[in-house]
C-alpha cells in the first residue's frame, strides 16, 4: 500500500542556523521518505533502526521508498519497549553499526516511537563521533514531542533519560497515517503530551483540544494534523530560543518531574506508559499550584476533567509491590536532571497556558501532595 501526501500536509522549520531542519506533517510520508531525503541530503547509505512492533508494519515500505530515492539501506530491529533504552542495547546497536561498515556519510533512520528515536539519536551522536540521522516517528507521542528538538538519551538505573546528548536530526517526517495502527492506549498516551502544549503556553489550544480531542483520538486526520502542527510549532519556537534547555525549554517538562519518578518506581515494565505518567504528573503540577495559591482550583479541576474524559489516568495505578510511598517518590525526584544545588525544579502554573519554573517548593508540600494522590 502506498499513499501520496495530501494538500493538507504541513512543513515547519526548526531554525538553528546551519543545523536547521524541517518537520513534515501529513499522510503518506513514509512512502515519500526516499525522495524527501534525497532532496535534502542527496543519495546516501542508510540504516533503518526500528522495533519488533513497527518493523512488520512499515519497514518494507520505507525500504522501497529509500530504494526509489537512490539510497542503499539495511535494517536493524530491536525489542520494543522502554527497557531497550539501556546501556546494553546502546552498545549492541553501536557495535552492529560499526561491524557492518557504518561510514560518516551514512544516515541512521529512526522508524518508531520515542524509544527508537531516543536510542537511535544517541547512537548517531556517538558512533564515529557523530553521523546524521532522520526521525520518522510512528506514535503520536513521538510526533508531537520526542522526535523534535534533539534530545536523545537512554535510561540509568537512577532514572529516566539521565544519559544522553543534545543532537539534532536532519529531517523529521511525521506520517499521520501511522497513527491508525496504534493501540488506543498508546494513542491516548501520546495525546497527554499534546495536551501539555496547551497547558504550558496556549490556553486557546487547550480549549480547542477540549472540543476536538475526542475526534482526534477517534482518527480524525484533520484534527490530528492540526494538533501535531501546533505542538511542533510551539516546540520549534522554544528550541529555537533555548536549544540546550538552559531556561525556557524546561517548561516542556510540565508534569515530567513527577512522571519520571512514577516511571522509575514502576520499573519501566509497561504497566505505566510515559504519556500516562505525564498525565498524572500534569494533574499533580496543577494540584500543587492550586494548593500553593498560585493557580485557580477551577483550572486544576479542568485539567483533571479533560484528561479523565479522554481515558487517561488521573490517579496512581496499582503499585508493583502493593503501596506507594511518597518519600520514595521524592527520592526519585531528587535524581531528576533539573535538580539544581540539591533542589528539584518544578514546572508550576498560574493558570492554563501560563506556566513557570521554580525550585522553591518545600519538600513537605510535595510529600503531602503525593500522599493525597496515593490515598485517593
Amino acid at each position: 500500500m502506498t499513499s501520496n501526501p495530501s494538500d493538507n500536509s504541513r512543513t515547519i522549520q526548526v531554525d538553528l542556523g546551519e543545523r536547521s531542519y524541517d518537520i513534515a506533517i501529513g499522510p503518506g510520508l513514509v512512502d515519500q521518505a526516499g525522495r524527501l531525503l534525497a532532496e535534502r541530503l542527496g543519495e546516501r547509505p542508510t540504516v533503518i533502526v526500528t522495533d519488533t512492533n513497527v518493523a512488520s508494519l512499515y519497514a518494507e515500505r520505507l525500504e522501497s521508498s529509500l530504494s526509489d530515492g537512490g539510497h542503499q539501506s539495511r535494517r536493524i530491529v530491536i525489542e520494543a519497549g522502554e527497557a531497550s533504552k539501556s546501556y546494553t542495547q546502546l552498545e549492541e546497536l553501536v557495535e552492529d553499526l560499526i561491524a557492518h561498515g557504518l561510514e560518516r556519510s551514512s544516515v541512521l533512520i529512526a522508524l518508531g516511537g520515542g524509544v527508537i528515536g531516543d536510542l537511535t539519536g544517541f547512537a548517531a551522536s556517538i558512533a564515529l563521533r557523530g553521523v546524521e540521522f532522520v526521525q520518522i516517528p510512528t506514535s503520536l507521542l513521538a510526533q508531537v514531542d520526542s522526535s523534535v528538538g534533539g534530545k536523545t538519551a537512554i535510561n540509568s538505573r537512577h532514572g529516566k533519560n539521565l544519559v544522553g546528548a543534545f543532537y539534532q536530526p536532519r529531517l523529521v517526517l511525521a506520517d499521520t497515517e501511522t497513527l491508525s495502527t496504534l493501540p488506543p492506549r498508546e494513542l491516548r498516551a501520546g495525546y497527554a503530551e499534546t495536551v501539555k502544549y496547551g497547558l504550558l503556553g496556549d490556553a486557546e489550544f487547550f480549549a480547542w483540544l477540549e472540543d476536538n480531542g475526542a475526534s482526534l483520538l477517534a482518527g480524525d486526520g484533520d484534527a490530528q494534523i492540526h494538533a501535531i502542527e501546533r505542538a511542533c510549532e510551539m516546540k520549534a519556537e522554544i528550541v529555537n530560543q533555548d536549544e540546550r534547555e538552559t531556561g525556557r525549554r524546561a517548561l516542556l517538562n510540565l508534569g515530567h518531574t513527577f512522571a519520571h519518578a512514577l516511571e522509575a518506581e514502576t520499573g519501566y515494565d509497561g504497566a505505566l506508559l510515559h504519556g500516562e505518567a505525564v498525565a498524572i504528573g500534569m494533574i499533580l503540577a496543577f494540584d500543587l499550584s492550586a494548593k500553593l495559591g498560585l493557580c485557580p482550583p477551577s483550572d486544576a479541576e479542568r485539567v483533571r476533567a479533560h484528561l479523565s474524559a479522554t481515558g487517561l489516568p488521573t490517579a496512581f495505578p496499582e503499585h508493583p509491590s502493593g503501596s506507594w510511598n511518597a518519600e520514595r517518590l521524592l527520592e526519585h525526584i531528587g535524581h531528576d536532571k533539573k535538580v539544581q544545588q540539591g533542589r528539584p525544579t518544578f514546572v508550576l502554573a498560574r493558570g492554563i497556558g501560563d506556566t513557570f519554573l521554580t525550585n522553591e517548593v518545600a519538600s513537605d508540600d510535595v510529600v503531602c501532595l503525593l500522599d493525597d494522590m496515593a490515598a485517593a
